[in-house]
């Protein structure tokens, strides 16, 4: 009998102390943010020291790809980790096709979904959602407390993110009214900080999902910071950029846009600089993973100029595009305690990766019948890349506008563009992206076999669904 009883407290201690050993995890989501426009990604025109601290003490990835090439689906595949092929949201539908109710949100998650943080809740994490939701709202199944939030703090519906001064956000299923002169990012981010801090005191492991409209238009920084950058830049001061959205206010006319763009992006860094200082001074750092990215490529609206900033590096394409701009983003993971400083990585991942990655690292256990499509990366992150799974391809599937289709498998990608029915063929495209990474030579007739495998692939990755045009 002592035996068992010694056993049993032996067992207990191994267990506690794996569960002290699982880190935290802190996943700061950039809306609409290009790979170039980060310093460590070849930005010269403005610096971001913060940001560029998380490759030069962790890892920087050279092969990341998001969920999409728009929001709502991008957020869907990281939040399910499942491909656009798979993944219940599949586009920007708004309201699922409700009677318009702006403030509630877009095609909401069915209310039994396998999401991250419901995972990551059932094994003990504190989770918190801070920014843009764009899954659902407050009042249906997609609610963020019904898919595995304890806390959520900001907007439900992607088109009252659009603006930086709402009249009110939410706080769960309630409605915080704002001045109208608060810049909601800066209030978001402090909500976040003050998650991190409430579970780290109570020793709580906690994922804290910051889902940030930076620099997404409006083109709007604090005023402070705009005004410093239109003396940098004050050939653009009779710029004006617009963008409409939903309670849209002061923020609707823009004035120099390149300068709020320099002004949000210095301003999130400095940010990214008070979260790592908060995460050292709370004992946490060491082990908490930050991993920074973005839902897709750079966008072209409210008088944003991706170009002036060579927002996507070398790649063709942006925002709504399935070329690399669209969906080839910045990726950056640190972790003091696995990852050695200044390790970069080529491994081709993705966002739906992600799921099944922080699953294995946070002691939560899938499904036995659970559908995803991602690889856990963990032995990527704790040195064992000689053991790390590869995918034999990525798929992205995208119907809005000219409906798109695409496979990346190795160094071969190849493209789809049907024509606005979804069924019929317009153009298939073949790139080498080791010879060819702009995608600029068409390959699809030189290499006809290869170009057949790839487009089986698509067929195979694709399933049925109710709302989105692709059909067998």
């Amino acid at each position: 009998m002592k035996n068992c009883a010694l056993s049993f407290i032996v067992f207990f201690g191994l267990c506690m102390a794996a569960v002290a050993e699982r880190p935290n995890m802190v996943f700061i989501l950039c809306d609409d943010l290009g790979i170039g426009d980060v310093g460590c990604y070849g930005q010269e025109k403005l610096k971001t020291p913060h940001i560029d601290s998380i490759a030069a003490s962790g890892m920087k990835f050279e092969n990341h790809y998001s969920g999409s090439t728009v929001c709502a689906p991008s957020r869907s595949s990281l939040m399910t980790g499942q491909h656009t092929g798979h993944t219940f949201v599949r586009g920007n539908n708004p309201n699922g096709g409700n009677a318009p109710r702006p403030e509630i949100g877009q095609m909401p998650l069915p209310k039994d979904t396998l999401t991250l943080p419901k995972l990551l809740q059932q094994a003990g994490y504190a989770t918190g959602m801070f920014g843009k939701w764009g899954l659902g709202g407050p009042e249906n199944s997609g609610a963020s407390k019904l898919q595995g939030f304890d806390e959520f703090f900001g907007y439900y519906c992607q088109s009252h993110g659009h603006t930086y001064y709402p009249a009110f956000l939410w706080r769960n299923s309630e409605k915080v009214p704002l001045d109208g002169d608060t810049y909601s990012h800066d209030l978001i981010w402090d909500e976040g900080l003050d998650f991190i801090r409430r579970s780290a005191t109570a020793k709580t492991p906690f994922f804290t999902y910051y889902s940030i409209t930076v620099p997404h238009a409006a083109m709007t920084a604090p005023q402070a910071l705009h005004e410093k950058w239109c003396k940098v830049y004050p050939e653009f001061n009779g710029k004006v950029g617009k963008y409409g959205g939903v309670g849209m206010g002061k923020d609707r006319e823009i004035h120099n846009p390149i300068a709020g763009f320099a002004a949000m992006m210095e301003n999130l860094d400095n940010q990214v600089g008070v979260l790592t200082a908060e995460l050292k001074k709370l004992g946490v750092y060491e082990n908490t993973i930050i991993v920074f990215t973005s839902d897709n490529g750079a966008h072209r609206e409210g008088g944003h100029q991706p170009d002036f900033w060579n927002s996507n590096g070398p790649f063709r394409g942006i925002k709504r595009a399935l070329y690399e701009g669209g969906i080839h983003v910045p990726l950056l993971v640190s972790w003091p305690k696995q990852i050695a400083p200044g390790s970069g990585s080529d491994h081709i991942c993705a966002f739906w990766d992600w799921l099944p990655t922080f699953a294995e690292l946070g002691g939560a256990t899938l499904p036995a019948d659970a559908q995803i499509d991602g690889i856990s990366m963990v032995p990527l992150l704790t040195g064992k890349a000689d053991k790390q799974k590869k995918h034999k391809y990525l798929y992205w599937e995208f119907t809005e506008g000219k409906p798109r289709k695409a496979v990346r498998a190795g160094k071969w990608k190849a493209i789809r563009t049907y024509a606005p029915d979804g069924k019929t063929l317009v153009k298939s495209e073949l790139f080498d992206l080791e010879a060819d990474l702009g995608e600029t030579t068409n390959l699809a007739e030189k290499y006809p076999e290869k170009t057949q495998e790839l487009e089986r692939m698509m067929d195979a990755a694709h399933g049925e669904s109710e709302f989105y045009l692709f059909r067998r």
